[in-house]
């Protein structure tokens, strides 16, 4: 139990002083009385899938899949030094310590102010994003161990998650939420369900929840967790990287292509058909990504900007209110005002 132990005293001491200097006192501030769409950006990198680790850094063999994680990051980074209201989350630390290897202290310093600032959260925050199902739980811990001990060295207590994020293992473990809660994550994240059991819990608002790891009614073992109602991928129509082919906003009166108003009217029409599977009728987290996107992370912020600018000019007529935000955030805000009134989910 003694790895256990490690990482659980590093990310209690951890989180609590990353809020006090960090975290949740630069998450953006939500608009009251009306419905807030937390947009997310964030890029899902396997460490290994169908090309080797090095192939995936690298970018190389892109007959294979198109993907280069170092472009990814680099451009993110730049991306985000450029503007302070926009987010991203930055989940595998392992394809992150061998970005920051190749960096000069110039480059480490920006991300150490955008890590400082709220800007780069980073989420997960494993060595890689574990399986669940035929993975030991001491190696599970050490590859969290592994990765959250390489972010508070390198970038400080700013840098420990509090939200877990496993998005794209195929099922998901009570001992995996238990770990979860024990190391001191307030949240829990992921995309993957039996698809019987995602439409029951879209039709009757279940897809948050507190899932009890451990034995009934113990704070320690429980955390909240979510469902996505769709994949971890961008809103139907509305993916912008290099990879993708949905049409850019085009907000050029003067040109033929003119689209903002079909594409703003597309959106919220989007928001409002997703709004149905929840509760919580004044927040809801929407991702802005996914595998391997944001190698051109302009296209991507480029385009979501001018959702939430066309969007948010008519908050007060359609209720809507668009904000970069992240899964900590999201979480800080349905918590605060709503925190017990989600299904407790216990799984044998």
């Amino acid at each position: 139990m003694w790895p256990l132990l490690v990482v659980i005293s590093l990310t209690t001491s951890a989180s609590a002083a990353a809020s006090a200097a960090c975290g949740y006192g630069a998450c953006p501030r939500p608009k009251p009385g009306h419905l807030n769409v937390h947009l997310v950006p964030h890029s899902h990198d396997d460490t290994g899938w169908l090309k080797t680790v090095d192939q995936y850094y690298y970018g190389a063999d892109q007959r294979t899949q198109r993907a280069g994680v170092q472009y990814i990051i680099e451009s993110v980074v730049k991306e985000l030094a450029s503007d302070p209201d926009k987010r991203f989350i930055q989940v595998e630390t392992g394809f992150f310590w061998r970005w920051w290897e190749d960096k000069g202290e110039f480059m480490r310093n920006v991300t150490r102010q955008l890590v400082e600032a709220g800007q780069l959260v980073f989420t997960g925050g494993g060595w890689s994003m574990n399986d669940e199902a035929a993975t030991h739980y001491t190696s599970i811990i050490d590859n969290m161990e592994t990765g959250l001990n390489w972010l508070v060295d390198t970038l400080g207590h700013c840098a420990v998650p509090d939200i877990a994020w496993q998005i794209d293992p195929f099922g998901h473990s009570k001992e995996q939420a238990r770990l979860f809660a024990e190391m001191g994550y307030k949240g829990l994240f992921f995309a993957r369900i039996d698809y019987r059991d995602k439409e029951v819990r879209k039709a009757d608002q279940s897809l948050q929840m507190l899932w009890e790891g451990g034995k009934p009614d113990d704070p320690e073992s429980t955390i909240f967790t979510g469902v996505f109602d769709k994949h971890y991928s961008n809103p139907d129509g509305f993916c912008f990287d290099i990879i993708c082919e949905d049409e850019p906003i085009n907000d050029d009166p003067r040109l033929e292509e003119f689209n903002v108003d079909q594409r703003m009217a597309e959106f919220e029409s989007y928001v409002l058909d997703h709004l149905r599977y929840y509760k919580d009728q004044e927040h809801i987290m929407f991702t802005m990504g996914d595998d391997f996107q944001y190698q051109n992370a302009r296209m991507n912020y480029k385009n979501i900007d001018k959702i939430i600018k066309h969007m948010n000019a008519k908050t007060e007529e359609t209720g809507i209110h668009l904000l970069y935000s992240t899964p900590d955030c999201y979480l800080s805000v349905i918590t605060s005002h709503n925190p017990r009134d989600i299904r407790i989910l216990t799984i044998f």
